[in-house]
């Protein structure tokens, strides 16, 4: 694989995760980290210089750089999509990452801009879109399609030939059963069993899939509640 030079988005504990996995992980090499400017509080960051998002491509090429954008589910992942759709727009192409300590096969259809950790089954024929993060130990079921910018924590079994739609969130030890529709913007809670098509917006409580009638759009803290 041809090494590519990278720029990371971030000064987080996710974004020193992603500079320890492309290190250890990955044939890739991390040059810098990027934030907006005014979040920029040291002039560097894990030895690499952290420059201001603004003026990226001023600094590094869009020809020559990649971007990899590791930000966490707040918001139902809409601050992650705007700003991947932001270094999109900028020019950058993004790499993703999947660990070669998970369980693949050949050919595996993934967008860009994916962070796959260690120990996730993700089995033939699965589609999984662009700016997924899929943190370690899921299991992901033959013929699946999980679209942009979902987030599933870690122990998520998804069963096969589901359809998860985009900005989707996933608890701790959630299960869906085979043949299930994830509407837009669910908010599936830690533990919770989901044995039916989800309407956009919902969220999904504990293992009697209770579903509450706020909409998950609306609901900031309560991902970080089913987070575990």
């Amino acid at each position: 694989m041809e090494q590519k030079k990278i720029i990371i988005f971030g000064v987080s504990q996710l974004a020193s995760l992603a500079h320890f996995y492309f290190k250890y992980d990955s044939p890739h090499a991390v040059v810098a980290f990027t934030v907006d400017k005014d979040y920029i509080q040291a002039d560097t960051f894990e030895g690499l210089p952290v420059v201001p998002f603004e003026d990226i491509e001023k600094l590094y090429s869009t020809e020559e750089y990649y971007m990899f954008l590791p930000i966490s589910f707040k918001q139902m992942s809409h601050l992650r999509r705007e700003k991947y759709e932001a270094a999109k727009a900028k020019g950058y192409k993004c790499v993703s990452y999947v660990s070669s300590k998970a369980t693949t096969w050949p050919d595996l259809n993934i967008g860009e801009n994916c962070f796959i950790f260690e120990d996730n089954t993700i089995q033939p024929y699965v589609k999984i879109g662009n700016n997924c993060v899929l943190w370690s130990g899921n299991h992901i079921g033959h013929h699946t399609e999980i679209k942009d910018h979902v987030f599933l924590t870690s122990h998520v079994v998804i069963s096969g030939c589901c359809v998860v739609e985009e900005n989707s969130f996933f608890g701790v030890n959630s299960t869906v059963r085979d043949e299930t529709i994830i509407g837009k913007e669910t908010l599936v809670g830690m533990g919770a069993i989901i044995t039916k098509d989800t309407p956009e917006g919902s969220i999904w409580i504990g293992a009697k899939s209770t579903q509450r009638e706020s909409k998950s759009n609306q609901i900031d803290s309560i991902s970080h509640k089913t987070n575990g």
